[in-house]
């Protein structure tokens, strides 16, 4: 596994972490089961939400005998109210049985109302703020799915961290990632890419194969999801987190494993990943 530092936090991370959603409804003893796999597979990353059905939940025991070796991020919505954020943090660190989150987000500021809620008077930031004054806390971060919602967070407070799809079809087919990369370096914040191994939003009556995501996994493309991964960690990225499903952190995990040492792409597989985004590509977000 390699490991890089998460921006200005000095945190160590894996280059590839844990989509905590993932354990969301599963039995406890295959979660258990699951953290510890990844752990022996050099994952140290583990991130989740209160949105994630039970996994906060899940989670808790499972990460409770290496919590001193992990790194936990954790989020909240940014449209929730300061006492809202605040009731967040105070029952995501029961579940969770620790005592501070490393890393805690907005998550997934999608439209200017959330966005000003979320830094405004009485809003979610305020909470975050007074909860790393208390320790609960570290470092304060966000998640994003558009740049000028990324930009304008970044221009209108100094996170810790920023997380934001740096994907393949992403990034080439609508211009999205590299300016947040670029603004987030300005500051070396840490940056934790999501959506690597997506292709796109499901079609109408595609067959799932039992994923529960709401975008297509990249299960049945085997070089094409070698060269989506080695695309997203060649970017300035410090790690990306796994798609909501094992099998994709095990598919993650292993593409990793096979290809040490030769992340960055060629020119020749540059050009292939670029006609693979005409045809396998399309639509990624907005969430439908």
């Amino acid at each position: 596994m390699e490991y890089r530092v998460l921006g200005r936090t000095n945190l160590k991370v894996s280059v590839i972490g844990f989509g905590g959603i993932m354990v969301n409804n599963e039995e406890q003893d295959k979660v258990n089961q699951m953290v510890e796999e990844a752990i022996d597979r050099g994952v140290n990353l583990f991130d989740v939400g209160p949105t994630y059905g039970n996994a906060q939940n899940k989670l808790g025991p499972a990460l409770k005998p290496y919590r001193d070796d992990i790194v936990l991020t954790c989020k909240t919505e940014p449209d929730n109210t300061k006492d809202e954020v605040r009731a967040d943090i105070e029952n995501s660190l029961e579940v969770l049985k620790t005592d501070y989150f490393d890393v805690y987000q907005l998550h997934e500021v999608t439209d200017k109302r959330a966005l000003n809620q979320a830094l405004g008077a009485g809003g979610a930031l305020e909470a975050i703020i007074e909860a790393q004054e208390e320790g609960l806390i570290k470092y304060i971060g966000f998640s994003a799915h558009s740049e000028w919602a990324a930009l304008k967070l970044m221009n209108a407070y100094d996170f810790d961290t920023v997380m934001f799809p740096i994907n393949w079809n992403y990034w080439f087919n609508e211009d999205q990632g590299s300016q947040v990369i670029e603004k987030a370096r300005e500051t070396n914040k840490g940056i934790l890419a999501i959506k690597a191994l997506a292709q796109r939003r499901w079609q109408e009556k595609e067959k799932r194969h039992d994923y529960d995501t709401w975008y297509k996994p990249i299960f049945d493309h085997d070089e094409l999801a070698e060269l989506a991964l080695r695309f997203t960690l060649s970017q300035d990225i410090d790690t990306a987190i796994s798609p909501g499903d094992i099998r994709m952190l095990k598919k993650g995990l292993n593409i990793l494993e096979d290809n040490k040492n030769r992340l960055e792409l060629s020119t020749t597989e540059l050009k292939q990943l670029k006609e693979y985004v005409d045809v396998y590509g399309g639509q990624l977000y907005p969430i439908p």
